[in-house]
């Protein structure tokens, strides 16, 4: 089955292999674990992957919108990307140096100080952890436990921070914590949600309710909260729903935080690179953190995670946290690469611009189609929750949250050639997180494609729109 697209960045036809695709989705179901997330709503066998385009092994082509869950800022096989990676091949370098100094991490962490905000640069460490943000979540809290001498975590509700041991407890999704055996202490505060706020105000409201709240706890000394190790926050949350933190409050914590001596950890893993709008995500209230936790995007496409803090707190010994696979080279040769390239080419305005026209149309379908509760993000870091307007608004005049309809827009979205993804709270919210390459054919294409999702999951007439849709 041959498959064209006129969207650019598209990849040459080839003869798909139905048979083939559906053996590798059999064979990876007998043999893979029933922990497996996005290969059960998302059944596509990637073979080939160019800017936004991915290739599955059936012929069908789609425009990713989940992008390595915001991993690909440059998206697919970027060629500053791939030409990095080849340098290092090329050049003999040794690819697995635990923590040894080289030419390849010297030039990745002049790159990367150079994007930090000014305090971080200027008296900053940075320290390599594992492969993974949730290993970097563990160096942060370790990192502030160790300077501090206090054990407690401050950490939000709808919050995901990984998936191991402390990180996890950190997260808000108590399903996830279920299995974790140690308590780490850790105190959870309300995070601002404008549409669900906790306090039925919404809007600067409900944030100034949540700051006084959390002053309050950290200084009555009757309220059963110890003075914590850190405070852990995600400027925007992803798996929590796309949830903008609102700027005067990052602005209130960090003035909470350090009148109290508490170091404030951002999380940077999925907003940075340019995702928000701005290069990191704090940029835009001004804030400065006293621990950054970044992974995804900063590996250029590869497993890359590590933390960037202020000197002070290097107070840990050495071996204190370490990780086998900390030195990846060839990750950091395409960090270097991704960092610069959207550093010089403003990819993170361009990220303001196409994601502010995103939003305005996808506000406009809100209001021709009732089950959209709500619009919101920053950047290219997009979310849409959807609601069930057959149901009992709540007491603060809120639908249900649609879970199962979110669930047909993402594969009436993904035979469209739609790649989305889902998450909120109750996994009703459409994430799309698309390249910042992203052009404005593209844009318009995701956009006319999940509006067609979206009729056809409500049950109106199905368009004959196929996966090779411009």
């Amino acid at each position: 089955m041959a498959v064209t697209s006129s969207v650019p960045g598209q990849l040459a036809p080839i003869d798909g292999d139905i048979t083939g695709a559906e053996a590798i989705l059999r064979r990876q179901a007998q043999r893979e674990s029933s922990a497996r997330t996005y290969a059960r709503s998302l059944p596509v066998v990637p073979v080939r992957a160019r800017g936004m385009t991915v290739e599955g092994a059936d012929g069908r082509r789609y425009l990713d919108c989940l992008s390595g869950a915001g991993t690909l800022a440059l998206g697919h096989n970027h060629p500053v990307v791939l030409e990095a990676i080849r340098r290092v091949l090329d050049s003999g370098a040794p690819l697995h140096v635990l923590d040894l100094a080289t030419p390849v991490k010297d030039d990745f962490t002049t790159a990367l100080f150079e994007t930090l905000p000014a305090p971080l640069a200027e008296h900053g460490r940075v320290q390599f952890c594992g492969p993974a943000g949730t290993d970097a979540v563990e160096a942060a809290i370790k990192l502030t436990r160790t300077a501090t001498g206090r054990a407690g975590l401050l950490a939000f509700s709808g919050a995901y921070h990984g998936m191991t041991s402390a990180a996890l407890a950190a997260t808000g999704d108590t399903d996830a914590r279920a299995a974790m055996a140690a308590d780490t202490r850790v105190t959870r505060l309300p995070f601002p949600y404008d549409y669900r706020c906790p306090f039925g105000t919404g809007g600067d409201r409900g944030a100034e309710l949540s700051a006084r709240l959390t002053a309050n706890l950290l200084d009555d000394p009757k309220g059963g909260v110890q003075r914590p190790a850190a405070m852990l926050l995600e400027p925007v949350q992803g798996e929590g729903g796309v949830i903008p933190a609102p700027d005067e409050w990052l602005r209130r914590m960090r003035e909470i935080t350090r009148a109290r001596g508490i170091p404030l950890i951002a999380d940077e893993v999925q907003t940075g690179v340019g995702r928000t709008g701005t290069f990191w995500a704090v940029e835009r209230s001004g804030v400065v953190p006293d621990v950054m936790v970044l992974s995804k995007a900063v590996g250029g496409s590869l497993p890359l995670a590590v933390i960037v803090y202020r000197e002070e707190l290097d107070t840990w010994h050495p071996g204190a946290h370490a990780g086998t696979f900390r030195g990846n080279q060839l990750a950091m040769a395409a960090g270097a690469a991704t960092i610069r390239f959207v550093r010089q080419n403003a990819l993170h305005e361009r990220a303001e611009a196409v994601g502010a026209h995103m939003l305005s149309r996808l506000r406009g379908l809100a209001a021709h189609h009732a089950c959209i509760g709500d619009v919101r993000g920053r950047g290219l870091m997009i979310g849409v929750e959807l609601v069930d307007t057959a149901a009992q608004p709540d007491d603060y005049g809120a639908l249900p949250a649609a879970s199962a309809l979110a669930a047909r827009v993402q594969q009436e979205a993904l035979r469209r050639g739609l790649i989305v993804e889902l998450g909120g709270r109750h996994s009703a919210v459409i994430r799309l997180l698309p390249p910042l390459t992203i052009t404005d054919e593209q844009a318009e294409a995701v956009l006319d494609r999940l509006a067609d999702a979206l009729q056809a999951a409500q049950g109106a007439a199905q368009p004959a729109v196929g996966a090779s849709r411009p």
